[in-house]
């Protein structure tokens, strides 16, 4: 896959665990927008990923509407969404919704990210049906289409084509998905492993018809792969965006700072 110029971003998650109250997160929007961050996640979940199961947590997507109005510049959204959670044309009116309040008088900023599901205590505590993974990846690839419909449909339209992030690492069902629908492929695996990665979206883009080039290549900084050294190996391999995980209630920003001065030496 050849890969397009474009410029090298960070984004922080901030993840909505173990905050008692919702402001913590509130001056965490505003500290990461005041830095230069260049895009703000949180995540679809309603219990904590890790730390105490049933500690404090929010929901994520009326939390989205708050940073819309609260923020200016940076674009923001899910890392990611869960399709299974709610329905597909609702996806679409939501998301047009925020793209709508973040606008301002221009473009909106938000970012569609979406993923097939996986926390089974979601489902569960929330009277979702888990099944397996299969279905699970067969119903995003048939609501994605629903979606972009809506999108076309609604009044008033989005402000902008608004960008979709598809998660997810398999070969079969998940890179097909991406090679059709994502502008932002969202992949957690190493430097070593995205050549291979890449040759298979390759390889789907063109069964779909599609010029992969144009899909931005996403990966973390955290889970103790925050070095460096690691960095430039995603960067050489072809991500382009960078995401630090940050959790509640403290939302430590204090590695942002050379992050975002290691994308400004990257983007010269």
């Amino acid at each position: 896959m050849t890969s397009t110029p474009r410029p090298t971003r960070i984004g922080v998650q901030l993840q909505p665990q173990h905050s008692p109250t919702y402001g913590p997160m509130r001056d965490a929007v505003r500290r990461a927008e005041d830095m230069g961050v260049d895009v703000a996640f949180n995540w679809d979940h309603f219990y904590p990923l890790y730390g105490d199961p049933d500690g404090a947590h929010y929901e994520c997507w009326t939390m989205l509407g708050a940073w819309a109005e609260q923020t200016e510049r940076m674009e923001f959204g899910t890392l990611v969404s869960c399709n299974s959670y709610r329905n597909a044309d609702l996806q679409a009116d939501m998301a047009r919704t925020l793209d709508h309040i973040s606008a301002k008088g221009g473009e909106g900023r938000f970012i569609f990210g979406t993923g097939s599901g996986w926390f089974e205590r979601d489902y569960d505590e929330y009277g979702y049906d888990f099944g397996t993974r299969g279905p699970r990846l067969n119903a995003l690839a048939a609501a994605l289409p629903r979606i972009e419909e809506r999108w076309r449909t609604l009044n008033p339209p989005p402000s902008r084509k608004i960008p979709v992030m598809i998660g997810g690492k398999g070969e079969q069902k998940s890179a097909k998905i991406v090679a059709r629908h994502a502008d932002i492929w969202l992949w957690f695996v190493s430097p070593a492993d995205l050549p291979h990665k890449l040759s298979v979206l390759a390889q789907w883009g063109e069964e779909v018809g599609r010029d992969v080039s144009e899909i931005t290549v996403s990966n973390e900084l955290t889970r103790g792969r925050v070095d460096v050294e690691y960095a430039d190996a995603l960067y050489d391999a072809g991500v382009r965006l960078f995401t630090l995980g940050l959790s509640g209630p403290d939302y430590d920003f204090s590695t942002v700072p050379e992050w975002l001065a290691w994308r400004d030496a990257k983007n010269g």
